[in-house]
């Protein structure tokens, strides 16, 4: 249990650059503490002790922000910066290395039973308000751009924006941790040059009418 703590500060430490210390990680990181708090509601879970999994989650909501679902499957070095309103549902299962920013929500999309929560990889990133629902996989080293509403598989090492998430980069191009920045339109280039097109039509016609308006008025 030491170990997997220190390591998962090591993790923050160095994800985070305003991380100062492992004593200020420890104290003031409402995501460590979220993790910690799961560690115990986890087992009580699995022991089939329902009701006393769910108050130390509700404790857990209450003091950081983040609700994780005592049902949830969690790995190792889970780092969610900043966290608050961060949501992981019951049957959500999240790999090794995986690093959430705030808002992020592993939620399902309607009131079926069994497994309706996503499964998320090793070393994924989702981004600030991103929503991944239902029963759908992440794979390995996918990105998720910030805002975006996956709701389909994505392919390992993948980066998906957009509503609904589609796939702008695929595991042979090279992105930065998140840089959101650089992430391509989830529009697409050939839909953006329709719109532009079809603009340039309403445009011309519009020139055409007023034109024709003055002609009239001098006439």
């Amino acid at each position: 249990m030491l170990g997997e703590l220190r390591e998962h500060i090591e993790t923050i430490r160095r994800e985070d650059p305003a991380a100062k210390s492992a004593l200020e990680i420890l104290l003031c990181y409402p995501g460590l503490h979220a993790v910690l708090w799961h560690r115990i509601a986890r087992p009580l879970y699995r022991a089939r002790l329902y009701v006393l999994a769910r108050l130390v989650s509700h404790l857990a909501r209450f003091l950081t922000g983040i609700e994780i679902h005592p049902g949830a499957k969690i790995g190792k070095r889970l780092f969610i910066d900043h966290g608050m309103g961060t949501v992981i549902g019951e049957t959500a299962e999240i790999g090794d290395d995986v690093l959430l920013y705030q808002g992020v929500t592993l939620g399902g999309t309607g009131n079926e039973c069994g497994k309706r929560h996503p499964t998320v990889g090793n070393n994924v990133v989702i981004g600030t308000g991103a929503a991944v629902l239902g029963n759908i996989a992440l794979g390995d080293g996918v990105k998720v751009g910030a805002g975006s509403v996956v709701v389909h598989n994505v392919p390992a090492g993948a980066t998906v924006v957009g509503i609904p998430g589609r796939v702008v980069r695929g595991a042979t191009e090279t992105l930065g941790l998140l840089d959101h920045g650089r992430v391509a339109d989830c529009a697409g280039d050939s839909e953006i040059e329709q719109v532009n097109d079809r603009v340039r039509v309403l445009e011309a016609t519009l020139r055409a009418l007023l034109e024709e308006r003055v002609g009239e008025g001098r006439g």
